[in-house]
């Protein structure tokens, strides 16, 4: 136990240096691409001047991940899993980008085909958790010490959990900084809950996406010099999705990952009213475009967010109380 942390520390210290080392050519790289980010005209004026700050900058976080990851976990079916599905997704959303930014289609994947193929990779890690990694069909209940066996309907349970928390993180990732800061608890929530659950090879992965965050943060903070694009954000997704179905915590995960939730559940409340009743109920979503356009400075809404993930994150460590 004691060579695991250990570890962990050195994984999240190797991630992070990758990340410093990587920032300096990569920001100057995706410039000289012309890899700008487009601004919605209907967002917060002071998001204008955020027009041609590189992104797809989660090819850092991911790189970073990744050699940290294999250098102090090897080849454990764990971290395997856990970094194809990372990949996968990641693949997805550098598809969307270099669409939206290369080809200069603002829209991006279609919808429907984002859909499909995050479905996809959900079946891929449906299928490696149940005859790669043994995994069973069982899910932990919080605050009990009770488990519910989903048997086949695993399968799309897990599809859905992807998808959902993929696009949550999508949704979070609106302003500098935001989801590389919200990301950081709820890593750091999945290393205790991996201590807990004696998957020891997943401490060390989640200690590199911890390293990637604040790495990445050192160029993504207010004002940023790169985004992660959705590059960033897919490869998130998969790698919290992979942390919380590894762990048989997806059932926690609406607790830990709640920032996530809540930036989900505002933008589909707002489409939802605006649709049905031609009213928005709040002024903008995702809910973190509603505070700034109340008139919050950015880094003042970031900071809160940050302190509201890091209280999930506590919450649900404190939901698996009576685990062992």
């Amino acid at each position: 136990m004691h060579n695991y942390f250990i570890n962990a520390l050195i994984a999240a210290g190797i991630a992070l240096l990758v990340c410093l080392a990587m920032g300096p050519f990569m920001i100057p790289f995706l410039q000289r691409l012309k890899v700008g980010q487009n601004i919605r005209d209907d967002g917060p004026r002071t998001h204008l001047s955020k027009a041609g700050t590189p992104t797809m900058g989660g090819v850092i976080i991911i790189t970073a991940v990744m050699v940290a990851s294999f250098l102090m976990a090897g080849a454990s079916k764990q971290v395997l899993v856990a970094v194809l599905i990372m990949l996968a997704l990641g693949g997805i959303g550098f598809w969307d980008d270099y669409i939206k930014v290369v080809l200069k289609r603002s829209l991006g994947l279609r919808a429907r085909d984002k859909l499909l193929l995050q479905t996809l990779v959900g079946l891929v890690l449906a299928l490696l958790l149940l005859f790669y990694l043994d995994r069973g069909t069982q899910l932990i209940i919080p605050f009990t010490t009770l488990t519910l066996d989903l048997g086949l309907l695993y399968i799309p349970f897990i599809i859905l959990v992807l998808m959902a928390t993929a696009n949550g993180v999508n949704l979070t990732d609106g302003l500098d900084g935001l989801a590389a800061g919200v990301t950081i608890p709820v890593a750091l929530a999945y290393i205790i809950i991996s201590i807990m659950m004696g998957h020891f090879n997943m401490i060390i992965f989640g200690a590199a996406l911890v390293g990637a965050c604040l790495g990445f943060l050192v160029f993504n903070h207010y004002p940023a010099k790169v985004f992660m694009g959705d590059t960033g954000s897919m490869a998130i997704g998969g790698a919290i999705t992979a942390l919380a179905a590894i762990n048989r915590s997806e059932i926690a995960l609406l607790i830990i990952g709640g920032v996530f939730v809540i930036e989900a559940l505002s933008d589909i409340i707002q489409v939802v009213s605006f649709k049905t009743t031609g009213r928005r109920v709040f002024k903008m979503a995702p809910l973190h475009h509603h505070f700034e356009l109340k008139g919050w400075p950015e880094r003042k809404v970031v900071f809160m967010f940050w302190l509201l993930s890091t209280g999930f994150a506590l919450l649900g460590i404190l939901a698996y109380k009576n685990i062992g």
